[in-house]
């Protein structure tokens, strides 16, 4: 009950506040109205005079535009393509019911994800920003919700969510080698350490070497995905589709846990926003990023729901629910000579997840501090790498704590919820914004039904999780909720003690990490 009333009371506290915003705001003309209380926060970037003609080029603080539409559609794939397509096939097929309607549900969720990330093609390129999530909430709705939506995600969500990646990555990578006993956890978790390390070095270092690096790791990933596929359609070329008859048979007892198999589905689709946090670095946006996120997500639908075909030609359905690594069983199915193979590609596609998450979700960090609702510090740059190094390195200790201390699980549990709800919130954004400023420019603008039906569905599924779980998902809005305080607290009215601020804002700490803030305005 006392998770249903702080439920409640988040749901309530929000909504009140973005219908006061709307409700005030709605005689503006331009969303350029926020910006005179933006800059007497100080948080405005000003082009720096002359600066950049005393300088070459190469030595100008700022994010170069240098992401074109190859590694854009390579960042996307690269994420979005995790472990989950490895494991979620049991639960999809496990909560649907069949194997004909577990493959629906795998062609509906990537529509869905479609349907997202177009919404976000239009706000990308609408709002010429990075931050994704909480760049959107915060020209839209307010200040407030786009600080809970920095708030969560940094301390709570990301780092859980990257521990679990590199995790999956030790398990893949550890495991073979001591099959069939156990391997040892300490061994396991160091591994995942070295795997996040190795992230983190890579995006600080460069932005060029962690794009080419992200290139190289979804070709890798591809070529894991056709592994899987090709020997998969030989079989069932040859007439094996045994496992297909009666496909749609399903009892209607179950349909009730149809929406569980829809989560493990959207889960494995997750990563389709990322591009939308490195805005102000794609080359072009108005075209690449349309354009890079409808062809990523056609492209991962269609392999997903390949790949779910082979598995059910070479598997059974009941060899699939007992599988605990769906690939891994399929392999040896498959291939016997090949088997060791796949677990050290899917270790590869968890590393590509992991690099993806570390490369983007900073950005978001970086344009938070920009804003004035984060300390100073996270939105330098680095004087010589052109890398956005405090904001990379925030997220390493926590990542390591989480690993070593084991909490991972329990926050994972509401991170499906979190996530949700604030997509639902940028969406519905980006309608009011629609009605209040028709006339601002929108170089790709979607379908207005095509909004309409993602918010309801993503309003739907945050609803669904607050019935279904109201112990978790009121976890997860008390979690959010510890950020309204530190908001009024250390924004709203910045009252955050001296020697706190001195902290982050020392000198020192700047000439030890050697950057500075960006001298030339990326948007």
């Amino acid at each position: 009950n006392i998770n249903k009333v702080a439920s409640v009371i988040f749901f309530v506290f929000l909504l009140s506040h973005i219908t006061f915003s709307f409700c005030v705001k709605r005689v503006s003309h331009s969303p350029c109205d926020l910006q005179p209380q933006r800059e007497m926060e100080g948080t405005r970037i000003k082009k720096r005079g002359n600066n950049k003609m005393d300088k070459r080029d190469d030595e100008v603080v700022f994010l170069r535009r240098q992401i074109g539409l190859l590694p854009a559609v390579s960042f996307i794939i690269g994420t979005v393509v995790g472990s989950g397509i490895f494991i979620a096939p049991k639960g999809v097929l496990m909560n649907s019911g069949s194997v004909g309607l577990s493959l629906l549900v795998w062609v509906l969720c990537g529509v869905l994800s479609l349907f997202g990330a177009l919404c976000y093609a239009e706000l990308g390129t609408t709002f010429t920003k990075s931050g994704g999530h909480y760049t959107y909430l915060l020209e839209t709705l307010g200040p407030l919700p786009a600080f809970l939506r920095l708030w969560n995600e940094f301390l709570f969500i990301r780092p859980s969510v990257a521990s679990y990646v590199s995790l999956a990555f030790g398990h893949y990578v550890v495991e073979p080698f001591f099959t069939p006993c156990a391997a040892p956890i300490v061994l396991i978790r160091l591994v995942s350490i070295l795997g996040v390390t190795f992230v983190v070095a890579v995006n600080c270092w460069s932005v060029n070497m962690a794009f080419r690096t992200q290139v190289a790791l979804t070709f890798i990933k591809i070529f894991a995905l056709a592994l899987i596929i090709v020997p998969g359609f030989i079989a069932l070329a040859k007439g094996k589709t045994e496992n297909f008859q009666n496909g749609f048979e399903v009892d209607l007892l179950t349909l009730d846990k149809l929406p569980l198999a829809f989560y493990s589905g959207l889960y494995a689709y997750g990563g389709w926003f990322n591009l939308n946090f490195i805005t102000e670095e794609v080359t072009n946006p108005n075209r690449n990023m349309p354009l890079a996120i409808i062809l990523s997500i056609v492209a991962v639908t269609v392999f997903y729901v390949l790949v779910n075909v082979a598995y059910y030609t070479m598997m059974t359905p009941a060899e699939v629910l007992l599988s605990d690594a769906v690939a891994v069983t399929f392999a040896n199915r498959a291939f016997q000579g090949l088997a060791p193979v796949i677990p050290v590609l899917v270790a590869i596609s968890c590393l590509g997840a992991l690099h993806g998450g570390f490369f983007g979700a900073p950005r978001m960090l970086f344009v938070g501090a920009r804003e004035g609702h984060w300390p100073a510090i996270f939105s330098m740059i680095h004087i010589r790498r052109h890398t956005p190094l405090p904001a990379v390195l925030f997220l390493y200790p926590l990542v390591i704590f989480m690993l070593i201390t084991g909490e991972i699980y329990q926050l994972l549990n509401f991170a499906s919820f979190s996530r949700w709800f604030f997509i639902a919130l940028v969406t519905l954004g980006m309608l009011i914004h629609r009605y209040r400023f028709p006339l601002h420019p929108r170089p790709f603008k979607v379908p207005l039904v095509i909004g309409i039906t993602f918010t309801m569905v993503s309003f739907f599924i945050v609803g669904l999780s607050l019935y279904s779980d109201p112990w978790n998902t009121g976890q997860g809005c008390a979690l959010t909720l510890t950020g309204v305080p530190v908001y009024y607290v250390t924004v709203y009215r910045f009252r955050l003690p001296r020697r706190c601020r001195r902290i982050f804002g020392n000198k020192q700490l700047q000439i030890l990490l050697e950057v500075a803030q960006q001298e030339v305005q990326t948007y």
